[in-house]
C-alpha cells in the first residue's frame, strides 16, 4: 500500500459537485498521413499496451473506515480498461469549436471513486483547419485526478504513453499483469492507528469526520474570536473571486514562442517564465478594462512550482511549491510590466529555494484543510474581504519535439485545470514545438464574455512588442514596495498563527 500524502488528499476532500478536482487535456492529432484513420479499437490496443508505463492507470483509492488516516493506492483487482474509455464521432464537420464544447462538458463530470482515477474519451470525425483545407483527424479528451498527478507530472505521463517517431510501431500485446491482493480492513485499520500515533493531529481531522456539523460550528466561532489579519490579503477584489457553479469553458490561444524569446532578450534581465506571466497580466488587465473592471490595483496570482528533482521523483502525487505573486497588472505600461513582475519575484523566496506546500499541510491535516476551504467559501472571505490571491497560473515546459500516436502527429494540446470556490478563473500555459498554448478554465456564470480571451492575447502580445521600441532602461525596475517582506512569507506567516492560535483555543 502506498499512502496519500496531506497535499494529495487534500484534493480529495476539496471536490464537491460544483469542483471536480481533476487536472485535463484535449490533444489534437492530424491523422491526414496516415493510410488507414486510427480505428477507435486500435487506439485501445495500444493504450493496453503502454499501461505498464504508468502505475497509478491500474491503481484505485482504499478509504480508511472512519476516515482514521489518509487513503491509500493499491491495485484495482477488477480493473478494466473499457471502464475507462468512451467513444464520440463528432461527424464529418466536426471542427474545433465542437471539440472545446464536448471537452467542457466533460471536465464538468467528477471522476468515479470506484476506480483508477482517470478517463479519455477518443473524439473521431475532428476535422482541422489548415491553410490548404481541412484535415482529417482525432482527439483525446483526457482526465486525470489531482490526488494522483500535478500538472507537471501529468506532462510526463502523457510524454510516456505517445512516441517520438512517425512511423508506427507494431502494437505488442500487453505484458502481463496481475493486482496485488487488496489488503484486510484489520490491516488498513492497524496501519491507520498506527499513523495516528505518530501524528496526533489526525485526532482532530477525526473528531471533524465524526461530528461533521458540530466542528464546522466550532471552528466557525473559533475563526471570528480569532484577530484574522485581513490587511495582509492584498489582493484587490476582482470578478474572478465570486461563488462557482457547475460549469465550465475552456478557452484556449497560441503563440509563437520565438515572439516570447525576442521580448526576453530585449528587455534583458528577466526571465522566459516572466515573459509568460507578462503576457497573462496584459490579458487580464484587457479584459478587466473590457468589462469595465478595476484595473487601479494589482491582480495577485498563484503560481505552483515543481520541485520535483532526480533525488525526489515520483511517478505520481503532487511535488509543489508556490508562491504568490504580485502581476502589476497596474503598471500601465506591459512590457515595463515584465520587469516588475520579475523583480517581485526574485524578492520571494520562494523565487531561490520552493517554501513547500507541506508547510502548512503538517500544521492543518487534509480533511481540516478541506474544511478551511469550505469555511473560506461560506464566510465568503474572498467577497467580505480582500482574497489571498486572483488566480493561479501554472507554466508548464511542454516537448519541443514531435509526438506520434501510431503515426498521427499531436498538433495542438489544450490543458485544464480545476476551479476552487471563489475562483472562477485559472491559466494553464503550455509550450509544445516552438508555440506557447494559453489555457483558461473559467465559469462561465461568474467571467462573462470569457470567449474575448482568445483574442486579447494576441492584442496583449503585439501591445507588449510595440512597447518595447520606446521602454526606458530602468522603466519597471523601481521598486514599488517600502518593505522588504514578501507577500508569500508575510501570508503563510499569518496563516500558521492562525492555524496554530485556532488550535491553542481548542485544547483550552
Amino acid at each position: 500500500m502506498r499512502q496519500l500524502s496531506e497535499l494529495d488528499a487534500s484534493f480529495l476532500y476539496l471536490e464537491s459537485e460544483t469542483t471536480p478536482m481533476h487536472i485535463g487535456g484535449v490533444y489534437l492529432f492530424d491523422a491526414s498521413g496516415l493510410r488507414d484513420p486510427l480505428a477507435f479499437s486500435t487506439f485501445v490496443s495500444y493504450l493496453r499496451s503502454r499501461l505498464h508505463v504508468v502505475p497509478l492507470f491500474r491503481q484505485k483509492l482504499k478509504e480508511i473506515p472512519l476516515r482514521l488516516g489518509r487513503p491509500y493506492w493499491i491495485d484495482d483487482p477488477s480493473f478494466s480498461i473499457e471502464r475507462h474509455l468512451a467513444y464520440v464521432n463528432l461527424g464529418e464537420h466536426g471542427k474545433q469549436a465542437s471539440l472545446m464544447s464536448l471537452a467542457s462538458k466533460i471536465m464538468e463530470e467528477p471522476l468515479k471513486r470506484d476506480r483508477p482515477l482517470w478517463h479519455i474519451t477518443f473524439v473521431d470525425g475532428f476535422r482541422i483547419d489548415d491553410p490548404e483545407g481541412d484535415k482529417q483527424g482525432f482527439a483525446l479528451i483526457v482526465k486525470l485526478h489531482h490526488a494522483a498527478i500535478d500538472a507537471f507530472s501529468g506532462e510526463e505521463i502523457m510524454g510516456k504513453l505517445l512516441e517520438y517517431t512517425p512511423e508506427p510501431r507494431p502494437i505488442a500485446p500487453p505484458r502481463p499483469w496481475l493486482a496485488r491482493p487488496e489488503p484486510s480492513e484489520e490491516r488498513v485499520f492497524l496501519q491507520a492507528s498506527a499513523n495516528m500515533l505518530k501524528t496526533p493531529m489526525q485526532v482532530a481531522s477525526l473528531a471533524y469526520n465524526a461530528a461533521e456539523a458540530t466542528a464546522r460550528g466550532l471552528v466557525k466561532k473559533q475563526l471570528q474570536k480569532l484577530p484574522v489579519p485581513f490587511p495582509l490579503f492584498t489582493a484587490p477584489h476582482s470578478p474572478f473571486n465570486r461563488q462557482i457553479t457547475a460549469n465550465r469553458r475552456i478557452v484556449s490561444a497560441s503563440v509563437s514562442l520565438s515572439r516570447l524569446k525576442a521580448i526576453k532578450a530585449s528587455l534583458g534581465d528577466v526571465t522566459l517564465n516572466d515573459v509568460v506571466l507578462g503576457l497573462c497580466a496584459e490579458t487580464l488587465h484587457r479584459y478587466l478594462e473590457q468589462q469595465g473592471g478595476d484595473t487601479d490595483k494589482s491582480l495577485v496570482a498563484m503560481t505552483p512550482i515543481s520541485v520535483r528533482s532526480s533525488s525526489l521523483r515520483k511517478a505520481t502525487g503532487n511535488q509543489m511549491s508556490a508562491m504568490l505573486l504580485d502581476l502589476a497588472t497596474n503598471e500601465p505600461n506591459p512590457a515595463a510590466r515584465i520587469r516588475r513582475i520579475h523583480q517581485n519575484a526574485v524578492e520571494s523566496e520562494p523565487y531561490r529555494e520552493a517554501i513547500a506546500a507541506d508547510r502548512l499541510t503538517e500544521l492543518l491535516p487534509s480533511t481540516l484543510l478541506a474544511l478551511s476551504a469550505r469555511l473560506y467559501s461560506e464566510l465568503q472571505v474572498a467577497q467580505r474581504y480582500h482574497p489571498l490571491f486572483n488566480l493561479p497560473i501554472t507554466n508548464v515546459p511542454g516537448p519541443q519535439v514531435p509526438l506520434f500516436l501510431q503515426g498521427a502527429r499531436l498538433i495542438r494540446q489544450y490543458n485544464t485545470a480545476p476551479l476552487f470556490d471563489s475562483l472562477g478563473l485559472v491559466i494553464v500555459a503550455v509550450s509544445y514545438q516552438g508555440q506557447l498554448t494559453l489555457n483558461f478554465t473559467l465559469c462561465p456564470d461568474v467571467v462573462p464574455d470569457g470567449d474575448s480571451l482568445q483574442d486579447l492575447i494576441e492584442d496583449s502580445l503585439t501591445g507588449i512588442e510595440e512597447c518595447l521600441h520606446d521602454l526606458g532602461p530602468d522603466q519597471g525596475l523601481e521598486t514599488p514596495h517600502g518593505s522588504g517582506q514578501n507577500l508569500t512569507d508575510e501570508v503563510l506567516g499569518a496563516l500558521e498563527n492562525m492555524i496554530k492560535g485556532g488550535l491553542q483555543r481548542f485544547r483550552r
